[in-house]
């Protein structure tokens, strides 16, 4: 068995899932991109709103699920992802559904991913890159490439960018993908890909920060992106090819002839965790509602 999503019978237009509270980003942010997207999403996907958890840390991106109509959680900086496995595992009929930055997910909340990755819980962890902070007005991130020049590296950081595909596959996601707030027809498709995924998967989104990061900008990928499934015929199921494939995922930052891959590199099917705790539910008999007088008697001298 498996646990089943809560949806609604009739269709609602994408404007339903959004709140009547106006965003605050800064116009042209990418971040825009991905509330259309998501709304588009589960409205398709036919989701009811009030049965529907959106989570987020600290960061411009994680303001997300205060412009949309769901359930949101504006957590601790880093813990987005042990909050959204805890509605998970409270509510498993419920679509689960993380929108984090980059700094966020892979700075502070960096120790939770993997375990959560590893475990396969049912959930969907959407990262906003804008590869920096743009909250605390521009300092380097993880993703930030070398030499970037924020507030607190005035001669340009010095660290290698950390390499999130790459990462989100050894940690054992069984979905990993990456798409671009400036392409929102795939971006959509991506999204809708990552939440119908049995697992736990991983978007990464290129979310251009149009105030503060003057390299990593729209120009910057106009032109500049391939598909890898549609352009060089990826199949996400290979895991060899798709750890391939994620290891140049950031030959861009060096190499002006290379391209920034988007698409699906892995989509594999395993158990989920919700899953596996069911079967052991269903193999022993287990109750939601058990009754304690009896258990506790086998205990009485």
């Amino acid at each position: 068995m498996s646990y089943q999503f809560i949806r609604l019978q009739e269709k609602l237009e994408p404007k339903e899932y959004r709140s009547n509270i106006e965003p605050t980003w800064c116009p042209g942010c990418g971040d825009f991109g991905v509330v259309s997207g998501l709304a588009k999403v589960f409205s398709e996907e036919q989701f009811d709103p009030t049965a529907l958890t959106l989570v987020s840390g600290i960061g411009c991106s994680s303001r997300l699920p205060l412009w949309m109509n769901a359930f949101g959680m504006h957590t601790c900086h880093g813990r987005a992802i042990p909050a959204a496995v805890g509605a998970r595992l409270a509510k498993p009929e419920v679509p689960v559904v993380v929108t984090a930055g980059d700094g966020d997910l892979f700075s502070i909340g960096m120790e939770h991913f993997p375990h959560a990755a590893r475990k396969n819980f049912d959930i969907t962890v959407v990262c906003m890159d804008n590869r920096m902070y743009a909250l605390t007005k521009n300092q380097q991130s993880p993703t930030s490439r070398v030499g970037y020049k924020g507030s607190l590296t005035p001669y340009g950081n010095i660290e290698e960018p950390m390499n999130v595909i790459a990462f989100a596959i050894a940690c054992g996601a069984t979905f990993v993908a990456q798409t671009y707030s400036g392409n929102p027809k795939h971006e959509a498709e991506i999204l809708k890909a990552a939440i119908e995924h049995k697992g736990f998967s991983f978007v990464n989104i290129l979310s251009p920060c149009p105030t503060y990061n003057k390299i990593d900008t729209f120009q910057y990928y106009k032109g500049r992106t391939i598909d890898i499934n549609k352009d060089l015929g990826h199949d996400p199921s290979d895991y060899a090819k798709a750890v391939e494939l994620a290891s140049h995922a950031l030959d861009h930052d060096n190499d002006p002839n290379a391209k920034v891959p988007l698409g699906i590199f892995l989509k594999i099917e395993k158990p989920t965790f919700e899953d596996k705790v069911l079967a052991l539910k269903e193999k022993y008999g287990a109750s939601d509602n058990p009754d304690w007088d009896k258990i506790l008697e086998r205990y009485r001298p």
